[in-house]
C-alpha cells in the first residue's frame, strides 16, 4: 500500500515535470499547424499576385492594340475574376435636375462661374507682351541714329501683330498662350487633377482608355470606343450615351472646382460638350442643355469625392507618367 502511495505520489509529482513536455510536443506540432496553413496562405497571396500581375499584364496588351472591344473585353473579365472591382461600376447613370446650391453643396468653388471662360492666362500673356515690347521700345529709343526711330516702332508692332493673330486666327494665339501659362506656380496640379479626373471617371462610367498626356499643350486623356464614335459622326447618340460622355467630360472641370476658386481648363471641356450636345438625338433646349451641364458636373464631382483614395492613388501614378495599364492598377489596388 505504501509502495502503491509512494508511486501515486511519485505520478503526482512527475505529472508537473512530464505535462509541460507533452504540452510542449502538442504545441510544436500546433506551431507547424500554423506554420504549414500560413505557408499555404502566403504561397496562395503570392501565386493571387502574379495571377494578378499577368492579367495587367494583358490588359497591357490589349490597350496596345488601340481595339476598344478588345480593352472592354479584358476589363470585364478582370472584374469577373474580382480584379477590376472598379470597372464600369458606374456605368448605370441617369439624369435628373439640378440646380447651382447642389454643386456648391457638393464643395464646387464659384459654382455659377464654371461655364465662364477664365480669362486670366489670356490676360497675363497679353500683359506680359504688351509690358515687355513698351520696356524694349523706350530702351531702344536710346539707340544712336536712325535705330533709335525704327527699332522702337518694331517692336511695338509686335502688341499689334499678337492682337490680329488673335483675330484672324486664335488657335495659334491659343497656343502660345497654353505654353506661357505653364509659368503658373499651380498649372502642373491643375493638369494632373484635371486629366486624372477624366480618366477616373471614363474608368468608372466604363469607357476604355488607351492613352494619356500630362504634357502642356497636348494634356488629353484618349477614350476609344468605336461604336459611339460612328454615332457621334453620324449624329445618333441617344440619351443615355450622351449621359455617360458628358460626365466625362466635365470631370476634369469639377475636380479644378473642388480644388481652386477659378477652372482654367474648361474651354475646351465645354466645347466638347456642346459638340456631343449637337449630334444627340433628339436635340435638347437651351434649359436641357445647361442642366445636362450642371448635373455632369455634379455626378462627376460626386464621383471623385466618394473616390477620393483612388483618385490620389491615380493622380500618384499619373504623375510619374505610369502606362495606362499601371494607372488602372493604381486604380484597383488603393
Amino acid at each position: 500500500m505504501e509502495r502503491a502511495v509512494a508511486i501515486a505520489a511519485g505520478s503526482r509529482v512527475l505529472l508537473p515535470t512530464l505535462a509541460p513536455a507533452a504540452a510542449s510536443r502538442r504545441n510544436v506540432v500546433g506551431r507547424n499547424g500554423k506554420w504549414a496553413a500560413t505557408s499555404l496562405r502566403i504561397r496562395a497571396t503570392a501565386a493571387d499576385s502574379v495571377g494578378t500581375e499577368k492579367s495587367f499584364q494583358s490588359l497591357s496588351k490589349a490597350i496596345e492594340t488601340k481595339d476598344a472591344d478588345a480593352v472592354r473585353t479584358t476589363l470585364d473579365e478582370l472584374r469577373e475574376a474580382g480584379i477590376a472591382k472598379q470597372w464600369s461600376t458606374s456605368s448605370g447613370i441617369s439624369r435628373r435636375t439640378t440646380f447651382i446650391r447642389e454643386l456648391t453643396t457638393l464643395g464646387i468653388k464659384n459654382a455659377e462661374e464654371l461655364a465662364i471662360p477664365s480669362t486670366r492666362n489670356d490676360a497675363a500673356f497679353l500683359a506680359t507682351v504688351v509690358g515687355t515690347t513698351s520696356v524694349i521700345a523706350v530702351v531702344a529709343g536710346q539707340l544712336p541714329g536712325d535705330w533709335g526711330f525704327f527699332v522702337p516702332y518694331l517692336v511695338g508692332g509686335i502688341s499689334l501683330g499678337v492682337l490680329a493673330v488673335g483675330s484672324v486666327s486664335p488657335g495659334l494665339l491659343q497656343a502660345g498662350i497654353d505654353l506661357f501659362s505653364g509659368s503658373f506656380a499651380d498649372s502642373q496640379e491643375r493638369v494632373l487633377r484635371h486629366e486624372a479626373a477624366h480618366f477616373l471617371v471614363a474608368y468608372l462610367v466604363g469607357l476604355p482608355i488607351v492613352a494619356y498626356s500630362l504634357d502642356l499643350g497636348k494634356e488629353h486623356v484618349n477614350l476609344v470606343d468605336e461604336k459611339l464614335q460612328k454615332r457621334i459622326y453620324e449624329g445618333q447618340l441617344d440619351s443615355r450615351e450622351l449621359d455617360r460622355l458628358a460626365v466625362v467630360s466635365m470631370a476634369g472641370l469639377a475636380a479644378e472646382g473642388l480644388k481652386f476658386d477659378k477652372v482654367m481648363g474648361q474651354s475646351a471641356d465645354l466645347f466638347s460638350l456642346q459638340r456631343l450636345i449637337n449630334r444627340t438625338k433628339p436635340p435638347l433646349s437651351n434649359n436641357d442643355q445647361q442642366n445636362l451641364t450642371r448635373w455632369a458636373v455634379l455626378y462627376a464631382g460626386s464621383l471623385l469625392k466618394n473616390n477620393a483614395k483612388v483618385y490620389e492613388a491615380l493622380m500618384e501614378a499619373m504623375k510619374r507618367k505610369a502606362p495606362v495599364a499601371e494607372c488602372v492598377e493604381a486604380i484597383e489596388k488603393a
